[in-house]
C-alpha cells in the first residue's frame, strides 16, 4: 500500500516538486482509512488537527449559516463546495491549529481518506528542512488560490445583492 499512498501523494497539489523519496517519508504517516456516505469527518468549531488527502471518492465541505445571519432556522446545513480524489482538507489546521471553519461529510460511499497528524509531519519538515519549506510554499500557494476564490465568491454575491436592491427599488 505503501507506493500507492506515494503515488496519490504525487498527484496532491500540496506536495507539488517533492522528490520519490520525500513522497515515500510522508506516505510512511499517511493512515488510510475508508467511510460511507453521510459519515461526518470534522465538525465546523471542533479544535482538531490533522490533515486528509482524498484518496478515493468525496467528501462535502458544509457550514451552518445561523453563525452568520440570523435568517435561517436552527440545523439547515449549506454545502460550500464538493472535494474530490487529490484534493486536501483540514490543511489550516496545519498553519494555525484553530478551530474547524465547516464541516466535512462523505459525499461518496468507499471513501478513501488518508489522514495526517500534524505532530508527524511538522517533526517530519523539522527533520528535513527541504521537504518542510516545499510543503509550506505549496501550502501557502494552496491557502492564497483558496482565498482568491472565496474573495470573488464574496464579490460576486455582493454584486447580486446590490443588483436585487436596485431592481426592489
Amino acid at each position: 500500500m505503501q507506493q500507492s499512498i506515494s503515488a496519490i501523494l504525487s498527484v496532491t497539489d500540496i506536495f507539488d516538486t517533492f522528490t520519490e523519496t520525500q513522497l515515500q517519508l510522508v506516505a510512511a504517516l499517511c493512515e488510510s482509512q475508508t467511510y460511507q456516505t453521510g459519515d461526518i469527518l470534522l465538525r465546523e468549531n471542533d479544535q482538531t488537527t490533522e490533515m486528509y488527502v482524498i484518496a478515493r471518492g468525496g467528501v462535502e465541505v458544509i457550514m451552518n449559516p445561523t453563525f452568520v445571519s440570523n435568517d435561517v432556522t436552527e440545523g439547515e446545513m449549506v454545502v460550500l463546495t464538493e472535494l474530490r480524489q487529490g484534493q486536501v482538507f483540514g490543511e489550516v489546521a496545519l498553519v494555525d491549529q484553530g478551530m474547524r471553519s465547516a464541516t466535512i461529510r462523505v459525499s461518496q460511499a468507499h471513501t478513501v481518506l488518508l489522514r495526517i497528524a500534524r505532530k508527524r509531519l511538522m517533526q517530519l519538515c523539522d527533520t528535513y528542512p527541504e521537504l518542510g519549506y516545499k510543503l509550506m510554499k505549496n501550502l501557502a500557494a494552496d491557502l492564497a488560490f483558496k482565498i482568491r476564490n472565496t474573495d470573488l465568491t464574496i464579490r460576486q454575491y455582493q454584486l447580486m445583492l446590490s443588483q436585487s436592491k436596485l431592481d426592489a427599488s
